[in-house]
């Protein structure tokens, strides 16, 4: 029997941003990029998105380079000048994502804080808005176009700006664990957690400043295993994954 649009799936989220590691387009301990892990991420995106949920995609550079990776190692490259290095990184994987996204028909927009006319939009915020409103997947690159500031602070701040419901930080693992589940095996998995706890147990989440602006403006994050295959589709339909983070003062859940 042919599903009734009534009964299908709806998200809980109306808009997301979505922060992407550079890392999560190349094989784990890899550099470069891989269409194989871009096409994965891509269809899930694309899942997700079908389910009526509007989205914008903050993504990193890692995978080709960080700003602060030369820091005092070559004198001979500024600080300032190693971040806007970092920066074209970003527009590198919005380019590989762009691709991949439309390959599996969908319709994209890739914005960059940085202007680079020939390749991309200058992000707008009226007109990013506008895309997100047409049912285009918006993939946002160059962070907020300033050095010093990571993609992590990028991400709280467009969702600030798009009004997003929710920022998705996608990650190699499960969630935020009490210790680094990679190396300690005994780790265990917090389902909730508010912001003040996060920055009183220094929980590697994301930076200090995105989690701030996170927790100062009622920001929640959901933290999430972007690896296993149709997790983002989850995320936005509301299903208890990953581990969620908001203002709200409560016990954390393990």
């Amino acid at each position: 029997m042919t599903q009734s649009s009534a009964d299908s799936p709806r998200p809980r989220f109306k808009r997301v941003v979505l922060k992407l590691s550079g890392e999560s387009f190349a094989p784990a301990g890899e550099r470069g990029i891989s269409m194989d892990e871009v096409i994965h991420i891509a269809t899930q995106i694309r899942d997700a998105q079908r389910l009526g949920c509007q989205i914008a995609v903050v993504i990193g550079g890692g995978n080709i380079l960080r700003g602060g990776q030369f820091k005092g190692i070559n004198a001979s490259i500024q600080e300032a000048t190693a971040h806007y290095m970092g920066m074209l990184a970003t527009v590198i994987n919005g380019l590989a994502l762009q691709d991949a996204l439309e390959s599996v028909e969908c319709t994209t927009r890739l914005m960059t804080a940085v202007k680079m006319d020939g390749v991309a939009e200058p992000y707008i915020r009226r007109r990013a808005h506008r895309h997100l409103e047409k049912g285009r997947i918006v993939i946002l690159a160059a962070g907020t176009g300033s050095p010093f500031v990571t993609t992590d602070t990028a991400a709280a701040q467009r969702a600030l700006e798009l009004e997003a419901n929710i920022v998705f930080k996608a990650t190699r693992v499960d969630g935020v664990f009490t210790d680094d589940p990679e190396r300690n095996p005994h780790a265990v998995l917090y389902r909730e957690l508010d912001y003040s706890t996060v920055l009183e147990k220094n929980l590697r989440v994301m930076d200090h400043t995105a989690i701030t602006q996170c927790m100062e403006h009622g920001m929640p994050l959901l933290v999430f295993n972007y690896k296993k295959n149709g997790n983002i589709q989850r995320a936005v339909q509301g299903e208890t994954i990953g581990t969620y983070i908001s203002s709200e003062k409560r016990t954390p859940v393990t």
